[in-house]
């Protein structure tokens, strides 16, 4: 079973820049979408056998959430149930019968860290929020986390300490996710490997391979084995970010 997961920035900027061939040619049982900053009406591409699912920012041109699916869920929720964090699209939840996949868009602490105190925030609800699902069955969680967990997931580490993305209380959040009982499976395959999800359109970030791992796949600890691969798709153009994979047994 094949999982994908993509910040497309922009669901419409993506298409323009070959989205439909990449998507047919990777035949994804389930793919993930991140910063679509569309409308409902936007959102026009619908695959043959596939069930769509959007969770769309109130603020138009903003955030939102986008699922495709082979498998019919067993039930969808969005968002996290909380008035605070609910207006932004940034949270599907599907259940299968076997496990539930979260899509996420973590919010972005900003320039100047304005938005810090309420990623925090949002943070703490959140780690709740999937432990909960984790007593039940499977939890695997996907999409832009907005962190670069350590040194080796950033190019420049120290010049970035105070940098949105980098600070120590975002680091911080991410490791109590994982100490919650959650897994980083591209690291636990590949725990030296120096690979990035996104760079910026400045200075030939991409070019220079000056990135952030900013883009992940987390599975519940107790069903780590149940995983056979985590990759990210470095070469895929079309966003500023690229898709990450993993592969269930």
């Amino acid at each position: 079973m094949k999982l994908l997961s993509w910040n497309v920035a922009g669901y419409r900027a993506c298409l323009k820049k070959g989205f439909r061939n990449f998507f047919e040619e990777m035949d994804a049982d389930i793919f993930s979408l991140q910063e679509v900053k569309a409308t409902e009406e936007q959102i026009d591409y619908i695959p043959d056998g596939y069930y769509v699912y959007r969770n769309v920012a109130e603020k138009k041109g903003y955030s939102g959430v986008l699922t495709y699916t082979k498998i019919k869920p067993l039930s969808v929720f969005y968002g996290m149930g909380i008035e605070e964090h609910d207006h932004e699209g940034r949270m599907i939840t599907l259940e299968y019968e076997d496990f539930y996949l979260v899509n996420v868009y973590v919010p972005n602490a900003k320039r100047e860290l304005e938005r810090l105190d309420y990623r925090m925030t949002w943070e703490d609800d959140f780690r709740e929020y999937v432990s909960e699902l984790k007593r039940k069955k499977m939890v695997l969680i996907c999409g832009d986390f907005n962190v670069a967990h350590e040194e080796i997931d950033i190019k420049n580490a120290k010049a970035n300490v105070r940098n949105a993305g980098f600070t120590i209380e975002e680091r911080e959040k991410f490791t109590k996710l994982l100490d919650s009982g959650f897994v980083d499976t591209f690291r636990y395959f590949y725990p030296d490997k120096i690979q990035y999800s996104w760079w910026s359109y400045l200075f030939h970030a991409r070019e220079n391979n000056a990135g952030w791992r900013l883009d992940y796949f987390l599975v519940d600890q107790e069903h780590l084995n149940q995983i056979e691969d985590s990759l990210i798709l470095d070469q895929v153009m079309g966003s500023d970010h690229c898709p990450i994979e993993i592969i269930i047994k």
